[in-house]
C-alpha cells in the first residue's frame, strides 16, 4: 500500500507539457518585467563595429562594446550608427567578452565608430512567453504529444536516478547520453543520415550558435563520406560564424545563402523567360505580316500564271492566223471553202488577228502590273532564314510552359522571397532552441523529428517550444551529468537564470 501511495503521489506530482508551458510562460513574463528598465536593456554607447561577412540580404558585424559590457546570444538589438544614418535591427549570434557578433538585416557600412546599441532582452522574453501562450491557446495547431513524453525528463533535475520511468527509450523519446562530445555528435550525424534517407524533416537545436556550426560541420562531413549531397539537405538557419568546420565550408549551408542563391537563379530564369516572351511577341506580328504578304504574293503569282497562260494561248492563235494568211492563196479549194463556211476569209482573219493582238496587248499590260507587284511583295514576304527556326523554338517553349496567358501570370507575380515555403523544403534545419521559440517563422512550420544537441544546456522553455513543432519523435543528446550542473530544466525551486535561452 505504501508503494501504491508513493506511486500515486509521484503520478500526481509529474507535470504534463501543458503544465510546464504554463509554468514557464509565467516565469518568462515575470523575468520580462524584471529585465525591463534594468541595465540589460539600457543603450550601450561608444560601440565600434566592422563588417565581417555578407550573404544575400544579411550582414555579419563584429561589435566591440565598452569594457564590462556584454550581450547574450540570440538577443535582438538595434544599432544606431553616428552621423544620422538609419538604424538597423539585428540578433546577437555569439562573441566573447566585450566583443559580439551580430547578424543584421541592413548594412551600416564597412565599419563604424561611436555607434549606439540598444539590446531588447525584454522583447525576447515577451516574444518567447507569447509563443508558449499560443501553444496553450491553440493545441490543435501544435503537437504536444511528443512534448508530453519530454516533460518528465525536464523534471528530472538531480541526475540518473530520476530518469528511470521517463520513457527515454521509447519510440517517441530517445536519449543519447555519453561523456564524450565527439562520440555523441558522430551518433547524431549517423542518425540524421538515417532519418534523411527515410525522408523525415528534422529540426536540430543547439544551446548556442558555435555548437550549431560545429555540429553542422560534423553532419556534413559524415554525409559526404556516405555519398549524400549535404548542400541539398542541410540548412543552417543563421549565418555561420565560422568559414569552415572539419574541412567543410559551412557558409554556403546558411539558410539565407541557399535562399539567396535559389531566388537569384529564379530571377535569372524569370529574366530569361521575359526575354523569350518579349522576343516571341516581337516576332509574332512580324511573321504574321510576312505570312499575309506571302499570301498576297501567292495570289499575284497565280494571277501571273493565268495571264501568262492567256498570253500563250493568244500568241498561239495569232501564229495560227498568220500561218493561214500566208498560205491562204495556196490552200486547196475545199480547204478555203471550209474556212469560209465558218466565217474565216482573208478579211475576217485580219479582224481576228487584230482582236487577238489587242487582247494579248491587254494581258501583257496586266502581266507587267503583276510583275511590278511581285517585285514589291518579294522582299516584304521574305523571312530571314534564322528567324523562322528561332520563332519555332520560342513557340515550342511558350506552349510547353502553358501558353502566353500563363507566362503573363508568371511574369506579373511578385518576387516574394517566401521564407516559409523555402524552409519547409529543407530536410535538416539547424539553429538554437531560443531562435525557434522567438522567431515567428517557426510558428508556421512543422517537422517530423526534433534533435536537441547538448540538451542539458538548453533551457526548458525553448526546448518545449521546439518540441511543440514535431509530429513523431524527440531525440535528446548530451552528458547526463550536466543536468544538475546546468540547472536549465528546473521549474519548481530553481530560479530562472538571465541566460536561460
Amino acid at each position: 500500500m505504501m508503494a501504491n501511495a508513493k506511486h500515486g503521489q509521484l503520478s500526481k506530482d509529474l507535470m504534463t507539457a501543458r503544465d510546464l508551458l504554463e509554468t514557464w510562460a509565467l516565469r518568462l513574463e515575470a523575468e520580462q518585467k524584471r529585465v525591463s528598465g534594468t541595465a540589460l536593456d539600457q543603450p550601450i554607447t561608444q560601440v565600434a563595429g566592422r563588417l565581417v561577412h555578407t550573404i544575400g540580404t544579411l550582414h555579419l558585424y563584429e561589435l566591440t562594446l565598452p569594457h564590462g559590457s556584454s550581450i547574450e546570444h540570440d538577443t535582438p538589438l538595434s544599432i544606431i550608427p553616428p552621423d544620422d544614418m538609419e538604424p538597423t535591427e539585428g540578433i546577437v549570434l555569439g562573441g566573447q567578452g566585450n566583443m559580439v557578433l551580430v547578424q543584421t538585416f541592413d548594412a551600416i557600412g564597412q565599419s563604424c565608430a561611436d555607434a549606439t546599441v540598444v539590446p531588447d532582452r525584454a522583447g525576447l522574453l515577451a516574444t518567447s512567453a507569447k509563443r508558449l501562450r499560443d501553444m496553450l491557446a491553440q493545441p490543435d495547431a501544435y503537437r504536444l504529444g511528443p512534448a508530453d513524453r519530454l516533460a518528465p525528463l525536464l523534471e528530472a533535475t538531480t541526475g540518473a536516478e530520476e530518469l528511470s520511468g521517463t520513457g527515454a527509450g521509447s519510440s517517441i523519446l530517445t536519449t543519447i547520453w555519453s561523456d564524450e562530445l565527439s562520440v555523441r555528435r558522430q551518433r547524431l550525424a549517423m542518425l540524421v543520415i538515417e532519418l534523411i534517407r527515410e525522408n523525415k524533416r528534422i529540426l536540430l537545436v543547439c544551446p548556442n550558435h558555435q555548437a550549431a556550426d560545429a555540429l553542422v560541420g560534423t553532419i556534413a562531413r559524415a554525409m559526404k563520406a556516405v555519398g549524400l549531397m549535404y548542400k541539398t539537405w542541410v540548412s543552417r538557419y543563421e549565418m555561420a560564424l565560422a568559414q569552415q568546420v572539419e574541412g567543410i565550408g559551412i557558409q554556403e549551408l546558411g539558410f539565407e545563402a541557399q535562399m539567396h542563391q535559389f531566388y537569384a537563379k529564379s530571377c535569372a530564369d524569370k529574366a530569361a523567360l521575359r526575354r523569350k516572351y518579349e522576343r516571341f511577341r516581337e516576332l509574332t506580328p512580324v511573321l504574321a505580316y510576312k505570312g499575309q504578304k506571302q499570301k498576297d504574293l501567292d495570289e499575284v503569282r497565280l494571277l501571273e500564271w493565268r495571264l501568262l497562260t492567256g498570253v500563250s494561248g493568244l500568241q498561239a492563235k495569232i501564229n495560227d492566223v498568220n500561218a493561214t494568211l500566208a498560205e491562204y492563196e495556196n490552200l486547196p479549194l475545199l480547204r478555203r471553202l471550209s474556212l469560209q463556211a465558218v466565217g474565216k476569209n482573208v478579211e475576217s482573219l485580219h479582224q481576228y488577228l487584230k482582236l487577238y493582238e489587242s487582247q494579248c496587248a491587254e494581258l501583257r499590260r496586266e502581266l507587267d502590273i503583276a510583275k511590278v507587284r511581285i517585285d514589291e511583295l518579294l522582299p516584304e514576304a521574305a523571312v530571314p532564314k534564322d528567324i523562322r527556326p528561332e520563332f519555332d523554338e520560342l513557340k515550342e517553349d511558350i506552349v510547353r510552359l502553358g501558353g502566353t496567358k500563363k507566362i503573363r501570370e508568371l511574369l506579373a507575380a511578385e518576387e516574394d522571397t517566401n521564407r516559409q515555403a523555402f524552409i519547409q523544403n529543407r530536410r535538416l534545419v539547424v539553429t538554437t532552441a531560443s531562435r525557434v521559440l522567438s522567431d515567428p517563422l517557426f510558428s508556421r512550420v512543422r517537422f517530423d523529428i526534433l534533435i536537441a544537441d547538448e540538451a542539458p544546456w538548453i533551457a526548458a522553455a525553448p526546448l518545449l517550444g521546439a518540441a511543440g513543432l514535431v509530429r513523431e519523435r524527440i531525440v535528446i543528446s548530451g552528458d547526463q551529468r550536466d543536468i544538475p550542473e546546468a540547472g536549465r530544466w528546473a521549474s519548481r525551486e530553481v530560479q530562472l537564470s538571465p541566460d536561460h535561452s
